[in-house]
Formats: structure tokens, C-alpha cells, sequence
């Protein structure tokens, strides 16, 4: 069950529009930070924060667009939907009217074995629940309801926003150190650190410049993934209050049993799994274990 189902989608688009964005500025030359004497920290923190805030943003507005073609999702209907179909529409509009949301999110299903679901959207009013057939066939009907709550939770939490907010900060100060980290380098490889014109820079600069972002980028999936699993439990919570308590642990039970099927041989897909991970690699997973999870619900961990 993940709302950061798309988690891995959402930063690798975010680079992808924040580099691009980046080598556009440098096409044009557009380098306001650059002077005589070197870089104006000011202004390339100014440049940094309006780049980086629209790179994150601009990924949130196409999320929804963009899960619905990466995962093949089919959206239902609410007018014509029936058997199946209607009842999981008419469980997530029930669901989502106990958590607030006065906008009823699209629901769709898309074709895996996974057993997993979902939420997506850039608001509260533009939002996804999405259900694998793998989930809807495997699990009871309480469970369904358990993992549903929880991506309502998201949806009213407003967890993609906040996500997105994160994102941009952590896409500022990676596009700040980065172009410091290649000036330092391309100076130093240029062997030039006294060039009269500072603001003429060789490729080795835009090519220290990428190397250092796509870095950094990494690095910064710590911090998003840190606050991803802080989510979760709070989204855990929302779920025990909207759909109850023990129809989420049922759940996460129920995953926990089911999680041989999760579909983790797809690196493409690997990091979006509803389970985190143990040691190190718990630090770059999105979700918490669900043995910490169901631990929260308890009040034991």
C-alpha cells in the first residue's frame, strides 16, 4: 500500500526536468551568478530556489498523468461502473467522505499480480486511487478496506504537496553546492583559478555541473525517503481512523503474508514497494517495515 507508489517516478522526472532545465540556462548563458570575482552566493541561491521549486512542482502537476502511463492504469467510471468496479468506487467515495475531501479522487485498477495500491495527484480535488488485481483478488474484503483508508489518508494529508515542498528544497541546495562543488573542480582542472573573466567557463564546468547534480540527487533521496516513511505512519493512522484499527493491521498483515508477491525484480519499480527495506537500505526506502508499522498501530514500538 503506497502512496509513494510513485515515489521513484516523482524523483527521477524531478531530475530529469530540473537538469534540463539547467542545461537550457547554460545554453543561453543565462548564468546571473557567475561575476569577476567569482560566484555571487546570493543570486545563485536566488537561481537555485526558483529552478529547483519549479523542477519539484512541475513534477507533481503531471503525477497523476504520469502513474496512470508508467502503471497502465484503467480509470473507472463512476457513472456507468458495475459488480467489482462499483463497489471499490463506492468504497473509496465512502472513505473519502469520512476523511473530508468534499472532491471524489478518480479510482482506477491496473493488471499485476502485486498485491499493492496507490494514491496520486497534485491536490486534494486532482487525485488517483489506484488498485492492483493482484490486491483486489487476494485479500478480504476488511483488509481492501485497510489499504484503501491509507491512500485516502495521503490524499487528505495532503502528502503529495508536502513531498513536493521537501523536493524543492532539497533540489535548491542540490543545484547550489553542485554548481560551487564544479566551479571549485573546473577551476582546479582548467588550472585557471585566476582567470580574468569569470563568467567564461569551459565544458568541463557544465560537465562537473551535471556529474555533481545527479550526485547530490542522490544524496537527497535520504532526506525525501526519511520524511517518505514519516508519512507512512501517519497515513497508517488515518487509515485506523477512517476505515478501523483493526481492518489496517489486518491489512498490513495480510501484506506482510502477501509479500513474495510484491514484484520487486523490476528495478524500474523496486523502490516503490509497500515494505521497506532492513539495515542501510531501510535509509533509501519509502516505506517503514511493516513490522514497524504494525507495531505503530499497536502502540508497541
Amino acid at each position: 500500500m503506497a502512496m509513494f507508489k510513485r515515489i521513484f517516478l516523482f524523483v527521477i522526472v524531478n531530475i530529469l526536468v530540473v537538469t534540463t532545465i539547467s542545461l537550457v540556462l547554460n545554453l543561453l548563458g543565462i548564468r546571473p551568478y557567475l561575476t569577476r570575482s567569482g560566484i555571487n552566493y546570493q543570486a545563485l541561491l536566488i537561481m537555485c530556489s526558483v529552478v529547483g521549486f519549479i523542477g519539484a512542482f512541475i513534477s507533481l502537476a503531471i503525477s497523476r498523468i504520469m502513474a496512470k502511463m508508467m502503471m497502465g492504469v484503467q480509470v473507472i467510471d463512476p457513472a456507468s461502473a458495475r459488480g467489482e468496479a462499483k463497489e471499490l468506487v463506492t468504497l473509496i467515495h465512502r472513505l473519502s467522505q469520512r476523511a473530508g475531501l468534499t472532491t471524489m479522487p478518480e479510482v482506477g485498477i491496473y493488471q499485476s499480480p502485486e498485491v499493492n495500491a496507490f494514491a496520486t495527484g497534485p491536490s486534494r480535488s486532482r487525485s488517483l486511487v489506484a488498485v492492483s488485481t493482484g490486491l483486489l483478488n487476494s485479500m478480504n474484503p476488511q483488509a481492501v478496506e485497510g489499504v484503501l483508508g491509507h491512500e485516502i489518508a495521503h490524499i487528505a494529508n495532503g502528502d503529495m504537496v508536502t513531498m513536493t515542498l521537501i523536493q524543492g528544497i532539497v533540489n535548491t541546495f542540490v543545484m547550489f553546492f553542485a554548481r560551487i562543488a564544479a566551479w571549485i573542480l573546473s577551476s582546479y582542472l582548467d588550472g585557471n583559478r585566476d582567470r580574468e573573466e569569470s563568467r567564461s567557463v569551459g565544458w568541463s564546468y557544465y560537465l562537473c555541473t551535471y556529474v555533481f547534480e545527479i550526485l547530490f540527487s542522490l544524496l537527497g533521496m535520504f532526506v525525501v525517503c526519511y520524511f517518505s516513511r514519516k508519512r507512512e505512519f501517519r497515513a497508517d493512522a488515518g487509515s485506523a481512523q477512517y476505515a478501523g484499527r483493526d481492518k489496517m493491521i489486518g491489512a498490513l498483515q495480510a501484506l506482510k503474508s502477501q509479500y513474495e508477491r510484491i514484484d520487486t525484480g523490476h528495478p524500474s519499480v523496486a523502490t516503490l514497494k509497500i515494505s521497506g527495506r532492513k539495515g542501510f537500505w531501510s535509509l533509501l526506502s519509502t516505506h517503514p517495515s511493516l513490522d514497524d508499522r504494525i507495531a505503530a498501530l499497536k502502540g508497541t514500538l
